[in-house]
């Protein structure tokens, strides 16, 4: 097991951080508007709230569910929407009402959704009305009692508001068509919320914060039930880490990655806005013109991203002209960081590019690069504050250091258990509290700690899982297809690529079709790129297909 003073390796990072500080998330984000009630909170599209306005606002969201709703305490309420300000807005209202935010990927397919939405047992919906028709095609399989839907332009004030939302829906023509009977809108919700007076609700570290849904083994996405205590104690350790170099109610960092993932709605939206930080939230980062030129109007700070979203920065030119002058802290994570990409990072921005390591289930940050690297080290760091590692062979004993395993992580900031799945938690979530995180792992002698392989089967795409089994599972729903497997191999772009070995019923079969298929049934993310056929699959004398075989 790690040793305590590994947590201390960087000069003025305390061993502990005082968990008690703070019962709930609401509570974290009441002290940064007593502090910094008229700095600005959130900025997006050229629009910003302060910290007094968001805590208004919320609040206004908020009395709608708990006043005119009626909704009891705990309900799920899901929330699909890319980077804007009412996603802010809409979790510190529906967390400070007593509820549970169960974030949806925007992207996801009408199959995904009502998986995700059965699964959660929502009753509530915030969704963009861009994506308001795929929920149209399932709502009704669905136990959703009321949907709420947002346009882009909501927050923007007027005429600018007005202006977007009519250039989004008539001109780019970017919200199709669809009818949800008995839906309000977001606006006309922060309306009604204005008269209705918002009831306090006691809430502790046990009560559940989110359902953040991860890939499963079994094909399926599982729901991460992550408290008020988990989120609470990972903002107060990742706090504790990065403190030798941010200053509080000072900085400025950049939200490109999805508040809907993990990594952004902790490192970004909890740990940045709990101490005063301003989040410049980029709805669209994949135009990456736009982006550049949106980062050269602010003074920037901080940045957190993905292996694939630095890349696609560097490989722009006009991103080696912005300013980096006040440019302190650009974090890497969701993914491996390329050496690369690292180095060629450093030299155009001079600052280093720190690789951070973490799963949904552990809220997400497990370990950290110290704050004073110099330079990039190809390791995923030291754990944080109050955070166990261990390195185990497949008995469970602990390795001697210097040698593979599987990496086991214990912290507050583990998950309570994935939603109603109690075998799940059970494989995954020992009585001792550590966690199976499915990496093979190596600690050095110096206590950092590097990732060598993956036990599981899991593909990581541009920082998001993807589950073999749920792409097979669409797949041989196929009627040319007899046999299918799924594995991932290395991509220089997205770190991996999803590939299929097909074994065709039909011989007209084309990878072409395939790709289309799985178009229509999954996120784009999940779709393969590499389609590949085959007489037969390698399979176990009792028939299970050898994917390790087919990735050697």
């Amino acid at each position: 097991m790690t040793k305590p003073w590994l947590a201390s390796y960087q000069a003025g990072v305390p061993h502990n951080v005082n968990l008690n500080e703070f019962a709930s998330i609401p509570e974290v984000m009441q002290q940064s508007v007593l502090k910094y009630r008229d700095r600005p909170a959130f900025i997006n599209m050229g629009k910003s709230i302060t910290y007094g306005e968001l805590d208004q606002l919320s609040i206004q969201f908020a009395a709608y569910l708990q006043q005119t709703l009626k909704l009891p305490f705990g309900t799920r309420i899901a929330v699909m929407m890319p980077n804007l300000l009412q996603y802010p807005v809409a979790i510190f209202g529906i967390l400070r009402a007593g509820y549970v935010v169960v974030n949806v990927n925007p992207l996801y397919t009408p199959r995904e959704l009502q998986h995700q939405l059965n699964d959660s047992g929502a009753e509530a919906i915030l969704i963009l009305a861009n994506f308001a028709h795929t929920l149209e095609k399932i709502i009704s399989n669905t136990a959703i009692k009321t949907t709420i839907i947002t346009e882009i332009g909501d927050l923007l004030g007027f005429p600018k508001g007005l202006l977007v939302n009519s250039v989004v829906r008539y001109v780019k023509k970017m919200v199709p068509n669809y009818t949800l009977p008995g839906h309000t809108t977001f606006n006309k919700v922060l309306k009604q919320g204005q008269s209705n007076t918002l009831q306090s609700v006691p809430l502790t570290h046990d009560d559940i914060a989110f359902l953040q849904y991860t890939g499963g083994t079994t094909g399926v996405a599982k729901g991460a039930m992550l408290t008020h205590g988990n989120i609470v104690a990972n903002m107060q350790q990742a706090h504790a880490w990065i403190s030798p170099v941010v200053t509080e109610g000072q900085e400025m960092i950049v939200t490109a990655l999805p508040l809907y993932h993990i990594f952004s709605l902790t490192a970004n939206c909890m740990v940045f806005s709990k101490i005063g930080a301003t989040n410049l939230l980029i709805t669209n980062p994949r135009d990456i013109p736009d982006f550049i030129k949106t980062l050269g109007k602010y003074p920037v700070t901080c940045i957190t991203g993905v292996n694939t979203l630095f890349n696609a920065l560097l490989n722009n030119p006009e991103f080696a002209k912005l300013n980096f002058g006040n440019w302190k802290l650009a974090l890497g994570g969701g993914m491996a960081v390329q050496h690369a990409v690292a180095d060629k990072w450093q030299k155009t921005t001079k600052v280093p590019l720190v690789e951070a390591y973490g799963l949904t289930e552990t809220s997400p940050a497990a370990m950290m690069n110290p704050m004073n690297t110099l330079e990039f080290n190809g390791m995923i760091g030291l754990p944080i504050p109050m955070t166990d590692a261990v390195i185990r062979d497949d008995a469970g004993a602990e390795v001697p250091v210097g040698e593979r395993g599987e990496l086991y992580i214990r912290g507050p900031q583990v998950m309570k258990g994935y939603w109603q799945r109690p075998e799940d938690t059970a494989d995954i979530l020992g009585a001792d509290g550590f966690l199976a995180t499915g990496d093979i792992a190596v600690m050095k002698p110096s206590g950092f700690f590097q990732i060598v392989d993956r036990k599981k089967d899991m593909i990581l795409v541009s920082g998001f899982n993807v589950y073999p089994n749920e792409i097979e599972d669409v797949v041989a729903n196929h009627p040319g297809v007899l046999e299918v497997a799924c594995i991932g191999v290395a991509d220089e772009k997205t770190g991996e690529a999803i590939k299929l070995v097909i074994v065709k019923k039909d011989p007209n079969l084309t990878p072409e079709e395939i790709i289309e298929f799985c178009r229509g049934q999954l996120t784009n993310y999940k779709v393969p790129r590499i389609i590949a056929f085959s007489d037969s699959l390698p399979k176990s004398n009792v028939g299970k297909i050898l994917r390790r075989e087919l990735r050697n």
